[in-house]
């Protein structure tokens, strides 16, 4: 079974999130870096632009597969994690921590899963 934080919430489209003070820190599971395999490329938004909560804000390159980036929330790109312009292994080595993508300052309530409603997900796929 993957790592899955129980101090995160969750999308079904395998994307976790960290909400402090208004802000949604993004990144994408341990589940979905290791079913994409080595990660080589990251196209990220410019801070500023909105995103809408199950729409694609980006894309993630593996040397499996090309896959989009879904939104968790809506709301406005505040930041980037512009570190995996040059490191995209990042994602993979520590996708909790240095391999986040995109924090949100959120507008409206997310939809998101509990850590257990997650997991049972996964069980649901395997």
């Amino acid at each position: 079974m993957p790592e899955i934080p129980q101090d995160l919430q969750y999308t079904r489209t395998h994307e976790w999130v960290r909400i402090e003070d208004g802000t949604a820190t993004v990144g994408i599971t341990d589940h979905a870096q290791e079913e994409l395999g080595d990660v080589v490329f990251v196209e990220l938004p410019e801070p500023g632009s909105s995103v809408e909560a199950g729409e694609p804000f980006g894309t993630i390159e593996s040397v499996k597969a090309v896959s989009d980036l879904y939104s968790p929330v809506s709301g406005e790109v505040a930041e980037v994690n512009r570190t995996l312009e040059e490191s995209p292994e990042r994602v993979n080595e520590d996708p909790y921590g240095e391999g986040w993508l995109i924090r949100v300052r959120i507008s409206g309530q997310p939809d998101l899963l509990s850590p257990e409603e997650y997991a049972s997900r996964l069980e649901e796929e395997e």
